[in-house]
C-alpha cells in the first residue's frame, strides 16, 4: 500500500488490498492474522527506500572543501576540492568540479577539472567535459564528450584504484 502512495507500481496490488482487508476483518473478529499480513509493517517496508535513495547537491550549491559520502550522490552545483566515496557519483549537467574524484563509479554529464580514479566504471556523456586523467576498470565515452587527458583502463587500473584508497579512508 505504501508503494502505491509514493508512486511505485507493485505487482498484485489488488490482491494485497484483499488480503489486508481480510486480515483486518479476521483480526477484529478474533481470528489470527495471516502470516503475510503479520510480517508487513510500515517501518520495514520503508527501510529499503531509505538505503537506496540518492543524495543531491542542487545547482545553487557551491562548496570549497572535501566531500565524503557513503552511497550515491548527484552533484549539480560547483565543488572546489576532493570528492571521495565508496559509492557512485553522478555529475549533473550544470555541475563544475575542480579537484580530484575518487569513487567506486562516476557518470559525468557536466564539467570536471581534475583527475578521476574509480574502481569500476567511468562514463562521459555527450555534453561532458573532462580536463584530467582517468584511472578506471571501464571507460565509456559518448559521441560529443570532451576528454583532455590520459587514461588507464582495465583490470590493472581497477586494482591500482582499489590500492590507492579510492573512496575509502586513507590508511597511514
Amino acid at each position: 500500500m505504501l508503494k502505491q502512495i509514493i508512486g511505485q507500481p507493485t505487482e498484485g496490488m489488488k490482491d494485497e488490498r484483499r488480503s489486508e482487508n481480510s486480515a483486518a476483518s479476521q483480526a477484529t473478529s478474533g481470528a489470527a492474522q495471516t502470516p503475510s499480513s503479520a510480517n508487513q509493517s510500515p517501518r520495514s517496508s520503508t527501510q529499503p527506500l531509505m538505503t537506496t535513495s540518492k543524495n543531491v547537491l542542487a545547482n545553487d550549491v557551491e562548496i570549497k572543501g572535501s566531500i565524503k559520502f557513503s552511497h550515491d550522490l548527484i552533484i549539480d552545483g560547483k565543488i572546489e576540492g576532493e570528492v571521495s566515496s565508496d559509492g557512485a557519483l553522478t555529475v549533473g549537467e550544470n555541475a563544475l568540479i575542480k579537484g580530484e574524484i575518487k569513487t567506486r563509479a562516476v557518470t559525468l554529464f557536466g564539467k570536471v577539472e581534475g583527475n578521476i580514479t574509480v574502481q569500476e566504471r567511468c562514463e562521459l556523456k555527450s555534453n561532458a567535459v573532462l580536463v584530467g586523467d582517468v584511472t578506471a576498470s571501464t571507460l565509456a565515452i559518448e559521441e560529443g564528450a570532451t576528454f583532455l587527458g590520459r587514461s588507464q583502463v582495465g583490470k590493472g587500473a581497477a586494482a591500482k584504484a582499489a590500492n590507492s584508497g579510492a573512496g575509502g579512508p586513507q590508511k597511514p
